[in-house]
């Protein structure tokens, strides 16, 4: 339920998006139901009714579930006389007053997860640059919901539980796992712009080191990020490319954490910040 609601945000904000870029009136979307072939709309924008709202559209049917079972836009210049669609919802449609449609499906792994959908009330064709700028809001929401995909992968192999000696210099392959975890999900957490998803996923990295961390160094955030992929076993040319760093500026974080550390090398340096309960 909380995915879906997560997507559902993503979805209402595209919708946004679309019609400041395009100056469309109404725009509405939602996300394909778990294990059912048919998208349910749940966000509007622009409607003067609620013809739509809750509204189950079917794989096949109707202009959106065109753009679903094609996995690909669709438009039409006047919904109620086209001949190109199945006319299963022309009474919603019609109450809500709309004639010039288009749908963008959103597509996740070549997997369909939901319909953008941007309307006129009156009958002319859309123009290449509106269905443009619909297809570019359908990207950033398929963007978004990768990115909750990889965080639910991260934190599921996040969980193992804790050996009898509190996690202080484990090893073996499981808990390299949960390094490489560790580290992925610092990485991964700046880039979601969801504020409640970013500190679920901090959180997560936190349940992953020491439950009560001693007292000393503090590594800043960016130095603990470059310290996390050292643990995992990255070099420092790695670790700049997971990161998107340069390598002189990976090794610049790296003396930093060692002098905060009082350590000489990467180990000691990985050693000290285990001790301090700043990594797993």
């Amino acid at each position: 339920m909380a995915a879906d609601v997560a997507g559902a945000v993503e979805i209402s904000g595209a919708l946004a998006r679309l019609r400041r870029a395009t100056g469309l009136p109404v725009a509405f979307g939602g996300l394909v139901e778990p294990g059912r072939a048919r998208v349910r709309i749940s966000e509007l924008s622009g409607t003067s009714t609620p013809a739509l709202r809750a509204l189950a559209v079917t794989s096949g049917n109707g202009l959106g579930g065109k753009a679903v079972a094609l996995a690909r836009p669709c438009a039409v210049p006047d919904y109620s006389s086209s001949r190109q669609i199945s006319h299963e919802y022309d009474v919603p449609v019609a109450a809500e007053g709309l004639r010039s449609v288009l749908a963008v499906p959103v597509v996740v792994r070549r997997r369909v997860r939901g319909v953008l959908y941007g309307a006129l009330r009156s009958a002319q064709p859309l123009g290449d640059r509106t269905l443009s700028a619909a297809v570019a809001a359908a990207r950033d929401v398929e963007q978004a919901l990768v990115l909750r995909d990889e965080a639910g992968g991260l934190l599921a192999a996040a969980r193992p539980e804790r050996p009898a000696d509190g996690g202080r210099g484990p090893c073996g392959p499981g808990w390299e796992q949960v390094r490489e975890a560790h580290a992925a999900l610092r990485t991964l957490a700046p880039k979601i712009a969801d504020p409640a998803l970013r500190a679920e996923l901090l959180a997560a990295c936190g349940l992953l080191t020491a439950p009560e961390p001693a007292r000393g160094a503090q590594l800043a955030p960016r130095e603990l990020d470059v310290l996390a992929w050292v643990a995992a076993g990255a070099t420092n040319a790695a670790v700049a490319d997971r990161l998107g760093l340069r390598p002189e500026t990976v090794k610049g974080y790296l003396r930093s954490a060692m002098r905060k550390l009082g350590t000489h090398t990467r180990g000691e340096s990985v050693a000290a910040a285990r001790r301090a309960g700043l990594l797993p």
